[in-house]
């Protein structure tokens, strides 16, 4: 059973390295040469940037199952988009149990990703094992096109910079940060201000129905008592 298992995975692996490979060596990509750091040394980003105000490129990624899962999916929505090099170093797993852990304090208006360029295989092992089950593990092994398409591909590596991009229910970036050494951690309060201001604030009519009663109250007695 094992060597069976075997011979399915392997080409399936093979066929996403040589995949990467090419998507790597495209000549017309974009470069970045002095946006992030790796061990005090700038490393090369290869993709085209994007910046607030922008409208947001679609993209597509895959999860657990290899299904295709692309950003246009979540339209409508408030997106945080959380980037990871890898999900098996410590600060990514860090960065992303802590998203994980807030998505209970979101609106149902609010999405939250997690994107890296591990192989779906290890982000479902690594999920079940830290108990992930919030927020959306996708990756981006198999085109390349998110991190082509958001300038996120570190050269020589096949790695994902860290970063976090928050789209709004509008599909226009609201937030961006590449966070400036991959060793860092990014800055979560700022980023989960921001998302949490995009979400509109919901009212509870019975109690403002009830308020406005018992103001209503006080007026007609200060009037009585003129």
């Amino acid at each position: 059973m094992k060597l069976l298992r075997l011979s399915i995975v392997t080409p399936l692996v093979f066929t996403l390295f040589i995949s990467t490979a090419q998507a790597l060596q495209n000549d017309n990509l974009q470069q970045s040469i002095d946006l992030v750091k790796a061990n005090n040394k700038f490393v090369t980003l290869i993709g085209t940037q994007v910046y607030v105000g922008e409208k947001a490129p679609n993209f597509k990624v895959v999860n657990e199952s290899f299904a295709p899962i692309t950003l246009q999916q979540f339209s409508g929505k408030n997106i945080l988009i959380s980037v990871v090099p890898s999900l098996d170093t410590g600060v990514c797993s860090l960065q992303t149990k802590r998203f994980n852990d807030e998505v209970a304090n979101l609106s149902n208006d609010t999405i939250m990703l997690t994107i890296s360029n591990d192989l779906p295989f290890a982000q479902k092992r690594f999920c079940k094992t830290e108990k992930i089950d919030k927020i959306k593990i996708l990756s981006d092994a198999v085109w390349r096109d998110f991190g082509s398409k958001y300038g996120l591909l570190i050269k020589d590596m096949g790695l994902l910079t860290r970063a976090i991009f928050i789209i709004d229910s509008q599909g226009k970036i609201a937030y961006k940060e590449l966070v400036a050494n991959i060793s860092q951690h990014p800055n979560y309060d700022i980023a989960l201000s921001t998302l949490k201001a995009l979400s509109p604030v919901e009212i509870d009519l019975n109690k403002s129905d009830s308020n406005t009663k018992n103001n209503n109250k006080e007026l007609d007695t200060t009037e009585h008592t003129k």
